[in-house]
């Protein structure tokens, strides 16, 4: 695939930073910090497609599927990178956030290029992982071009599941392969071409938005609380005890009875505080609402 480098907004030069090779350490620092103020501004025009893409990702969870990223370069590593952090924060099978990049695993280290020009490495990389229509498939690539990405999109479009793009140009191949097309237009980088740069800020904001999104709405949140945090490490522990003397008011004391009781389980404890009803009753009534807390206690309330 020819790619006409000239006509992608991310190859663009920035008249902004043509002296950044010349100027101080503190005025250069600064150019680089003025465009990337300009990042959230350009995300949230595409707020209506991302949160059409969350809703999707969330269908596709309550169904049992998974959502995979795919990338090259930068953009895998962004994939790679947000799935990795789904089991701690949320609690949720290794499995069921999935990024894959061009290249494989030692290309999240080394760069590999030349991986991401091959339009029938997408497929394959897909097919070792058994993606199906339950699953989601997040295509990532600044260009919007970029050919792994294109044969990763057509094959899941092929076999029905559904295809998301989140891209940093306009009106690209992409997008029209895509049932949801996210295109944060950032412009030109303060480095010409470096997609490192405002384009990969752009790309982090959106999947952070889309799994912490979908996450919610899936009953991995209590108000603004993480409730289905795994206390992996001390950090961790300390922020379930936090979490649930938040959520409930009680002091830290009867926080750590709890969790000590549920094997530190801070949705089950703020639920059990909350209802006053035993372990075994209040895990059968968060089960059954599918591990949405407020649902919960509005069973038990409304009873």
């Amino acid at each position: 695939m020819n790619i006409d480098l000239k006509s992608l907004t991310t190859e663009g030069r920035n008249p902004n930073t043509f002296g950044i090779d010349i100027a101080s350490t503190e005025e250069m620092i600064s150019m680089i910090n003025e465009e990337d103020k300009k990042v959230a501004f350009a995300v949230e025009k595409e707020i209506k497609h991302i949160a059409k893409a969350v809703d999707l990702i969330t269908e596709s969870f309550n169904n049992g599927g998974r959502l995979i990223y795919i990338g090259a370069g930068t953009s895998g590593r962004l994939g790679i990178l947000d799935a990795s952090e789904c089991p701690p924060t949320f609690g949720v099978p290794a499995q069921m956030v999935h990024g894959i990049i061009a290249g494989g695993y030692e290309a999240i280290f080394k760069a590999k290029e030349g991986a991401e020009d091959d339009i029938n490495l997408g497929e394959k990389d897909l097919k070792d992982i058994n993606f199906d229509k339950k699953d989601v498939l997040v295509g990532i690539t600044a260009s919007g071009r970029t050919p792994y990405v294109i044969g990763a999109l057509n094959f899941a479009k092929k076999i029905g599941a559904v295809t998301i793009a989140v891209t940093n140009n306009s009106d690209s191949p992409v997008q029209n392969i895509a049932d949801v097309g996210i295109a944060v237009v950032v412009g030109g980088e303060a480095l010409t071409g470096s997609t490192r740069l405002k384009a990969g800020t752009a790309q982090k904001m959106v999947l952070n938005m889309l799994t912490t999104g979908s996450m919610i709405k899936i009953g991995k949140a209590y108000e603004n609380l993480m409730v289905d945090v795994q206390s992996t490490n001390e950090k961790l522990t300390q922020r379930s005890k936090n979490i649930v003397v938040e959520a409930t008011g009680v002091d830290e004391s009867i926080a750590k009875e709890y969790l000590e009781e549920t094997n530190y389980d801070v949705k089950l404890s703020i639920f059990m505080i909350k209802s006053k009803l035993d372990k075994k009753t209040a895990q059968e009534i968060v089960n059954k609402n599918n591990g949405h807390i407020r649902k919960a206690l509005n069973e038990v309330i409304n009873k």
